[in-house]
């Protein structure tokens, strides 16, 4: 006997119990405790002095080894709009989306998935830039990185 669930929520966190009758020996039950996560998505802020490079990791304490077997994409905001910069599959050669022209040339992956920006303009400043790791097609992992660029 099996139970399925289909769209999880938070909601559906509780104690489950399935409970049968045999003969001839009566009543069978098995329970299970189910705790629902909500997904975390990791904030940080980094500082950068302008015209220089600036590296931001896809997931703190996460090993480049674990990031290498899921997709991965990078995104950046601007004016409430999520825009893919860049995205790689597993054992695959990083894909760059050129939709973006103020960020050309000045944008790398990393051999550790961090998203490497060099030089670092004015126009970065308060620009939030997004990891998120597909680890299953409804678990995905983020972390988000608010830029603050200084003048010397």
């Amino acid at each position: 006997w099996a139970l399925h669930l289909t769209n999880i929520t938070i909601s559906l966190s509780g104690h489950y119990e399935c409970s049968f009758s045999t003969y001839p020996h009566g009543n069978k039950a098995a329970g299970i405790q189910l705790i629902v996560k909500a997904e975390e998505e990791q904030h940080y802020m980094k500082e950068v002095q302008l015209n220089q490079a600036l590296e931001i990791p896809c997931l703190e304490n996460t090993t480049s080894e674990h990031l290498s077997h899921y997709p991965l994409k990078w995104l950046v905001e601007e004016n409430g709009r999520k825009e893919e910069l860049v995205s790689k599959e597993p054992f695959h050669p990083a894909v760059y989306r050129n939709g973006n022209a103020r960020y050309g040339q000045r944008l790398r992956l990393a051999s550790d998935n961090a998203l490497k920006i060099f030089p670092t303009k004015i126009m970065d400043d308060g620009r939030v830039f997004s990891c998120h790791v597909m680890h299953h097609p409804e678990r995905v992992q983020r972390s988000s990185t608010t830029v603050r660029v200084f003048g010397k």
